[in-house]
């Protein structure tokens, strides 16, 4: 009876470890989980898109400002997403391999792309404040983003044309850095926007509910790209942690319900408010003298 007490414990651990790798191999729940994933980022692109509409409709006049614009890019960035994951067994059919790489990795790509244009618009608040000029961070914000995707690009083109495991390894470490850097930004410009804020007389006009934004904003974009940084050092040396494969829908469902689903949802969320409808200029009329 003693030993049969002392083995019950392992039972559990050797239930969940059969479970799991019932559902990774089941292609029933492959299709289930890879569809709700893409269900998620189609919420989540459909809101990004109404909220473009409802700021258009407000304030047509504005233009493409950087709110405007950054719901547009989520929109896209989800779409793409939802796309990817409701083919997903079509895309794991395309050939030659290294389109697969380009078809996964881009939509992250353009999420860092999308969330640095709130560093940038934080950036350019902190430098407006200071009487600096802003001209050098919106033109600075092209060049990176140019390079960083001039050199994915190139390591996309290595990997084709030398497509060996080191290669691999070396484009999901890039990936890796390029999520740190997205990480460290959002706590030095966002941090450096809510110190300014804090500042502020209390009396400001919003200050609070500003300083609130910044705050929750900064916190879950650098939680988010530091969680896809160290699960992408993972990816390249583990390949129990390969999330270009159909085999790992569980892994796939927590790495992107962690990093891009729940943080965008949450952003979404805080920065649901639309500019307020410009009042019409009072109209005196001539007189007839």
């Amino acid at each position: 009876m003693a030993a049969v007490a002392a083995a019950a414990p392992v039972a559990l651990p050797a239930a969940l470890a059969g479970w799991w790798e019932h559902v990774n191999g089941s292609p029933a729940w492959q299709d289930g989980i890879f569809w709700a994933l893409a269900a998620l980022y189609g919420i989540i692109a459909a809101s990004s898109f109404i909220q473009v509409a409802r700021i258009q409709h407000r304030v047509p006049q504005y233009g493409w400002t950087t709110q405007k614009v950054f719901q547009l890019l989520n929109f896209v960035v989800n779409a793409a997403r939802c796309s990817v994951f409701a083919f997903r067994r079509q895309v794991q059919l395309v050939n030659p391999q290294i389109f697969q790489h380009v078809i996964l990795d881009l939509p992250g790509l353009a999420f860092f792309t999308t969330y640095a244009m709130l560093a940038l618009f934080w950036a350019e608040i902190s430098y407006q404040a200071r009487g600096r000029d802003t001209d050098g961070l919106r033109s600075g914000f092209y060049i990176i983003n140019g390079v960083i995707y001039a050199i994915q690009v190139l390591l996309w083109v290595l990997l084709w044309l030398n497509p060996n495991p080191s290669m691999l390894i070396l484009s999901k470490l890039f990936i890796a850095g390029l999520s740190f850097s997205a990480a460290l930004g959002f706590l030095l410009y966002g941090g450096r926007l809510f110190l300014m804020l804090k500042r502020f007389p209390i009396e400001s006009k919003g200050r609070q509910q500003k300083l609130s934004e910044v705050g929750k904003v900064a916190a879950i974009c650098s939680f988010c790209f530091l969680a896809r940084c160290v699960m992408m050092c993972f990816d390249a040396f583990d390949k129990e942690a390969d999330l270009d494969v159909l085999y790992h829908p569980i892994l796939n469902f927590f790495y992107y319900l962690l990093v891009e689903i729940f943080p965008s949802a949450l952003v979404l969320f805080i920065l649901r408010r639309i500019p307020s409808k410009l009042p019409l200029s009072q109209y005196h009329p001539l007189s007839s003298g």
